[in-house]
């Protein structure tokens, strides 16, 4: 393909090849990079061109550009902003999605990179002003909305642009007011708090008074009143009070247009689209309402591009569309999640040239290194828990589950299902997994069966097990990590498996030792190591494999061209582990004799090929919504721990597996319907990837999360340790930092736990064999370990600099020094003398979670009466 553009701008030497964010500006129509200090300061007057780079786990980068629109900004610089991100994407080989990003409109996406906010200023950015120091403080009204991704916006400081539905920050130079709607929700409130603590932290170096005002508080409130004389007195807000934002809807129609050389729109398609509408030398106008895509096929000309963006404009502006209405422009065979759930099957195809290419790649680099590297080693997985635990494994037979011994706890039937318990120490306490494993023949009541067993398991325990569905040939590689050493057999055992066969008519293939049989031998070492039994045929051999066929006379071991040497170790330890008297004879693909085909039927074509590794996935997280029985999901970028609100469901996305994490203050009132909403999450294939059903599914509860869900994050276990709604626990961070003693207790209590199990009983830690069970090296996850794969850390700036000093009015606090939690140190040990003239009260009544709640103690020190209480209980 020919490159579109001749020359491109020298100032996107070098864009891309580095991971995180690149920002130029539009300054007398010239792109002008801006400096990294200053990046997230936008000014109204200007445009923007913003590019954000992601290595992916694959090798291979992934480009977006935004270009952004200040409110204030002149058309030519919009126009060129436009064209730069057309250049842009260009010089990058064509493989960036763009986003058109207008002030007060921004994506989520685009929001995310700026964390925790976004507060434009008024003006036209210029390279070569300075900022000015001393000048006056201004009061400043901002409305905020949004629950993860929060959209701020500066409102004229007077009462009529207060309202019910919003939270409003209104910062003064002694004191920062946060004013929440009645009808805005708990999360809203937590996330406007954290613009409160950056605006407190970037223009009063941290030493600003903070206040928090509900709607319909009465002046008699010491904050109230100050906060409502600064508007001139109090006043009730009129009901009908419109928001400062627009609001959203949801998208009914869609509509393809095709785009003409003359910018004309031809339709193509209302409704059921197909990906063979769209041609690769042509460009199209997806319309979704609040919502355009304009796909430019991969043979498509600039001017055929620059017509497009242009005709897409005019369409717009001749609709009277809001400016808020999302632009995204999409190249052919970039098309994202949203775009794809337009269309009718739109087919999943997975790149795998890519992949390697990506590899070959990397290994180049280290090559230039001076490193010998053909090709890179496969990723090792390591166990990220302890896997020295107890494991329990219960065969389901109808309404009954069987114990199975310690010996046989390690072999299951494919016509059956099971649940599986195992506990394991962790940060001083017992931790809790339970599986339920499905066979691929076994039977629909059996897996309705273990979904009721393992509910009931998990309500008889104490503490929040992680729950999780495994599917045969699904299993995530953790399940393999606790088994250590698995063998799964053809057939069935319990009495309603053989009714069924039974009554179907169809064959017993359960396995009784004595053959014939075929056992496919993988895994990665010898804790993570399975025999799979397949069919008896030639066609089910593998070059990249090792086989045990038994005839029931002799016993060959079949070793395939592409395996290595690690797989033959492997083979010699599950040999030895299925049966230790077996004298086998080896063979090497190629050699094999008569007697070892016909055993499977007689010879047949099989892959030879190497086994393609599978493309790493970078993890999504979604939060779900469910009202009146409609599930939604909304995906939250680059985020982090804290995007885990504690009232809300959320599900995280590793394409081989998805978590169900469940908020304390959720409305998910059990773990089998948030096995169920992980269900319908599959069945609407959110991310169009070809998401199976029978995906791996893990339900995990606040406060209980494994390690294997907790490093795809930057996790910090204190933030465990705190109590109360989301907007409860930011307030107390930001008033006090102190941490609660609830979590503590709660680890006490489940450290002297013992896990209850349907026998009332506790196995040793003894693995089938009668070896111990091997310790994972790493079941003690550092907080900075993470497998996040490409997120790049927000930008986090002091984008007021001209208030950096501490900007004072007589009467406001001076600068002192900070512990690291963030609290004065002035304030600490005004608390501390406090302390002595505390009310005392139970520890339960102080639970948020309390039948009998205190309601007249400051939420964000009820730490304070606990602690008073129990040192007094210690002194006794």
């Amino acid at each position: 393909m020919q490159p579109l553009y001749k020359d491109v701008d020298p100032a996107f030497q070098g864009a891309g090849t580095k991971s995180g964010l690149e920002i130029w500006c539009i300054e007398d129509l010239q792109l002008v990079p801006i400096s990294k200090s200053s990046y997230g300061k936008f000014y109204s007057g200007s445009a923007y061109l913003i590019l954000n780079t992601v290595f992916l786990k694959s090798g291979h980068p992934n480009h977006s550009i935004h270009y952004w629109q200040g409110n204030e900004a002149n058309q030519e610089d919009l126009v060129l902003a436009s064209d730069k991100a057309l250049e842009l994407d260009e010089a990058l080989g064509l493989c960036a999605v763009q986003y058109r990003e207008v002030q007060g409109h921004e994506t989520e996406k685009f929001l995310s990179y700026f964390r925790p906010c976004l507060i434009p200023v008024e003006g036209k950015y210029s390279s070569e002003t300075g900022n000015s120091p001393g000048e006056t403080y201004r009061n400043c009204l901002f409305a905020c909305k949004g629950d993860h991704a929060i959209h701020v916006k500066e409102v004229p400081c007077c009462r009529s642009c207060l309202n019910h539905s919003d939270v409003f920050i209104l910062d003064t130079a002694s004191k920062i007011f946060l004013f929440s709607g009645c009808n805005s929700s708990v999360q809203e409130r937590a996330k406007a708090l954290e613009v409160v603590q950056y605006i407190n932290e970037n223009k009063h170096n941290g030493n600003c008074e903070v206040a928090t005002i509900e709607d319909g508080k009465f002046v008699s409130d010491p904050d109230a009143g100050e906060f409502w004389s600064l508007f001139g007195g109090y006043a009730p807000i009129p009901r009908d009070s419109p928001s400062a934002f627009l609001e959203e809807y949801d998208s009914h129609s869609t509509k393809l247009f095709r785009i003409t050389l003359q910018g004309k729109l031809s339709e193509v398609g209302v409704g059921s689209l197909t990906k063979e509408m769209l041609e690769a030398d042509k460009c199209y106008m997806l319309d979704c309402d609040v919502e355009v895509f304009v796909w430019m096929g991969r043979n498509s000309l600039i001017t055929e591009r620059r017509i497009s963006i242009s005709a897409t404009e005019d369409f717009l502006r001749s609709e009277d569309r809001s400016s808020g209405t999302r632009v995204t422009l999409l190249t052919e065979g970039l098309e994202t999640a949203a775009f794809r759930s337009h269309f009718v099957n739109w087919p999943h195809k997975l790149d795998v040239n890519l992949y390697e290419e990506g590899r070959g790649k990397v290994a180049a680099i280290f090559k230039q290194h001076g490193y010998d590297v053909k090709e890179l080693p496969d990723e090792e997985y390591e166990p990220l828990i302890n896997c020295r635990g107890t494991l329990k494994v219960w065969q389901v037979d109808g309404d009954k589950l069987s114990l199975l011994p310690a010996h046989e706890q390690t072999k299951l039937y494919r016509g059956h299902c099971y649940v599986v318990s195992y506990t394991y120490a962790s940060h001083g306490k017992d931790e809790h997994l339970l599986y339920t494993w499905f066979g691929r023949a076994s039977l629909m009541e059996d897996k309705v069966d273990a979904i009721r067993h393992i509910n009931a398991l998990a309500d008889s325990m104490r503490g929040h097990p992680v729950l999780a569905r495994v599917f045969e040939d699904k299993e995530p590689v953790q399940f393999f990590f606790i088994f250590q050493r698995l063998i799964v057999y053809k057939g069935g055992t319990t009495s309603q498996y053989h009714r069924f066969i039974a009554e179907k008519g169809l064959p017993d293939e359960t396995y009784d030792g004595k053959g014939p049989a075929l056992f496919r031998v993988q895994g990665k070492s010898p804790d993570n190591m399975q025999a799979i039994q397949v069919d008896l045929v030639a066609s089910c051999l593998n070059s990249s494999y090792c086989y045990i066929l038994h005839t029931g006379a002799s016993v060959f071991t079949w070793i395939g061209n592409l395996s290595s040497t690690r797989d033959h170790d492997l083979l010699d330890i599950m040999l030895e582990t299925i049966n230790p008297t077996w004298q086998p004879v080896s063979l090497r693909e190629g050699c094999e004799p008569d007697e070892f085909w016909e055993a499977l039927g007689g010879r047949s074509e099989y892959p030879k090929g190497k086994d393609t590794i599978k493309q790493m996935e970078d993890p999504h997280l979604f939060k779900v919504t469910l009202t009146d029985g409609d599930f939604k999901v909304k995906e939250i970028y680059n985020f982090t721990q804290s995007d885990l609100t504690t009232e809300d469901v959320f599900i995280l996305d590793c394409h081989d597996e998805i978590y169900l994490w469940i908020g304390c203050h959720s409305n998910a009132t059990s773990k089998g319907e948030a096995l169920n909403i992980g269900q319908k999450y599959l069945e609407k294939d959110v991310l169009a990837k070809g998401h199976t059903l029978d995906t791996s599914i893990y339900v995990v509860m606040e406060g209980h999360e494994p390690p294997f869900f907790t490093c795809f994050f930057s996790w910090d276990y204190s933030k465990a340790n705190l109590h109360g709604n989301s907007f409860e626990r930011k307030l107390a961070i930001l008033k006090g930092g102190i941490e609660t003693a609830e979590g503590h207790l709660m680890n006490s209590r489940s450290r002297h736990s013992r896990g209850a199990t349907p026998d009332n009983s506790r196995s040793n830690s003894v693995s089938s064999n009668g070896s111990g069970r091997s310790a994972s090296p790493l079941f003690d996850i550092p907080s900075s370990y993470n497998r996040r794969f490409s997120t790049p850390t927000p930008i986090v700036k002091n984008l007021f600099p001209e208030y950096s000093t501490a900007t004072k009015n007589p009467g406001s606090p001076e600068a002192q020094p900070r512990t690291s939690s963030g609290s004065n140190i002035s304030d600490q040990a005004h608390w501390s003398a406090e302390a002595d003239n505390l009310i005392i009260y139970p520890y339960e009544r102080l639970k948020v979670t309390s039948d009998d709640p205190v309601i007249d103690i400051d939420v964000t020190r009820r730490e304070n009466s606990y602690i008073e209480n129990t040192s007094q209980l210690a002194g006794l």
